[in-house]
């Protein structure tokens, strides 16, 4: 009997060494939990859309922005991806954004005007950066930028119309523009790029053709792919890829051509492929950081809409990383200080898609549905 007590005890205590060793330590106590809630607050919060925070498009860029500001000052931050692309999962994950310590949220895109609209009221103490977009309900009835809320909205047109000059003026004349959704920042690069390429070709004395279509959609797809490369097949030179991430599809078709360029969108995406020849850009990253800025400096312009355009460096080419063969540095130069000067203006559009509204005098656009 004494010899089984003692393999008993010994055995017992095996058992306390492997739960020891283990780490099979008894659960922590609420008390425990909250220690560790607490330890995890962030209070700079970023909401990606549908994209991923490496998308080098608009959550990258605006993520940039806050990481920029939050390590400069020693500011926790994170970043939080919706589950689903819908506004009930938007306004979830800014819920869970707040709960973790948020006390500014930037929301990048448009997809988030409703969330935000809602969320403006909800969270009156918390505030919100809302990236190329403005606050509105669900049926855009009504629309409304709280006073914890600032917009941040972006001349698109002046990008495009530099593409679209640029371009036009590096030696090429027929072009094409392939734009996502037919959403108001797209229709604006588009009427830009146009208007643009117009310029450049009567500076030049010559005729510029343009085919122009929407693929309703962001992303990628053979579809696409398969379109723009009939377009490169019948002579298109350019195509401005305007939407996201269709432009993985639009360069695939490039690639399989000989001297075929691409023009990116909203970022700097020469790092996509050697036959992105430059991109149409908003300075997301410095925009957002401007922002961030204002709010620790009290600050906050909220309630308010600030526009970014060639005035105020808010738009622009990348001029370092574009492969122009002729147009210039100093080109550049010479057409952006002209939109500075407000020497040209740019027709803007936001509800007709066509462009068949312009008047232009040495480029035809063939819009196709």
């Amino acid at each position: 009997m004494k010899s089984k007590k003692k393999r008993i005890v010994g055995i017992l205590w095996v058992c306390v060494i492997l739960i020891s060793v283990l780490g099979c330590a008894p659960p922590k106590s609420s008390e425990d939990t909250a220690k560790s809630a607490v330890a995890e607050k962030f209070e700079l919060a970023l909401i990606t859309d549908l994209g991923h925070i490496d998308d080098q498009s608009f959550n990258q860029a605006a993520w940039q922005g806050v990481k920029q500001y939050a390590e400069e000052h020693g500011i926790t931050y994170k970043y939080y991806q919706p589950e689903e692309g819908t506004t009930d999962s938007y306004v979830e994950t800014i819920d869970q954004a707040i709960a973790a310590g948020a006390k500014l949220v930037v929301c990048p895109g448009y997809l988030f005007e409703t969330p935000v609209f809602i969320a403006q009221d909800r969270y009156p103490d918390v505030s919100f950066i809302l990236v190329d977009g403005q606050p509105h309900d669900s049926a855009y009835n009504v629309s409304k930028i709280g006073k914890n809320v600032l917009s941040i909205l972006y001349q698109d047109e002046q990008a495009g119309f530099l593409a679209g000059y640029a371009a036009v003026k590096d030696g090429y004349s027929k072009l094409g523009f392939m734009g996502g959704m037919a959403v108001p920042s797209v229709i604006r690069y588009g009427y830009g790029f146009v208007q643009g390429a117009d310029l450049a070709a009567q500076e030049l004395g010559i005729t510029a053709e343009i085919q122009y279509t929407y693929t309703g959609t962001f992303v990628g797809t053979p579809a696409i792919q398969a379109l723009a490369a009939s377009w490169y097949d019948d002579g298109t030179e350019v195509i401005f890829s305007c939407g996201g991430a269709i432009v993985e599809s639009v360069i695939l078709a490039a690639e399989a051509q000989d001297n075929a360029k691409v023009i990116g969108v909203d970022v700097d995406q020469s790092s996509h492929s050697n036959t992105v020849m430059t991109s149409a850009m908003k300075m997301l990253t410095s925009s957002v950081y401007s922002g961030i800025r204002d709010y620790y400096s009290n600050a906050f312009p909220g309630g308010t809409v600030q526009k970014f355009s060639a005035a105020n460096n808010g738009i622009g080419l990348p001029m370092e990383t574009s492969t122009f063969r002729s147009f210039s540095r100093q080109d550049y130069q010479d057409i952006y200080a002209d939109l500075v000067a407000g020497e040209i203006v740019i027709a803007s559009q936001t509800e007709d898609s066509t462009t068949a509204d312009l008047s232009l005098v040495a480029t035809t656009v063939s819009y196709i549905k």
